[in-house]
């Protein structure tokens, strides 16, 4: 999905934060009109609060929004089923080390306009290229 022009952002975030910089990133781009459907957040430690919430309610009913695509879908990095979308914002929340690089790597190819990263700039200016 990603383009020549998909436009990658860095957000300074430790990995106790960062979580509650994707959750600011969701809020500014409702606020300035983003559907919520367009938008992907994906974590690399622990899942999102939302996203072990609606998974308690069984996987079916959580990957049935998913398929929706109607509401932010919140899921880990690492899962296959969750598939692009315009924006997909990374909360580096875990693991810093080759998974979740390979890892972002992918989410990269998942982001079709914008891909937000709220994590450790020192870690991911490298990876991520000059557009960070």
């Amino acid at each position: 999905m990603a383009t020549a022009t998909t436009q990658i952002q860095l957000v300074p975030a430790s990995a106790e934060g960062a979580i509650g910089a994707a959750d600011e990133a969701v809020d500014l781009l409702l606020e300035t009109g983003r559907p919520p459907g367009e938008i992907l957040v994906l974590t690399t430690g622990e899942q999102h609060p939302w996203a072990a919430h609606e998974l308690s309610f069984g996987e079916a009913s959580y990957w049935a929004q998913h398929d929706a695509g109607d509401d932010v879908f919140y899921s880990g990095i690492d899962a296959q089923r969750a598939g692009g979308r315009p924006v997909v914002i990374v909360a580096v929340n875990g693991d810093t080390g080759e998974p979740t690089a390979s890892a972002l790597s992918a989410a990269v190819a998942r982001a079709g306009a914008l891909l937000i990263v709220c994590g450790d700039p020192q870690r991911f200016n490298g990876l991520l290229g000059a557009n960070a």
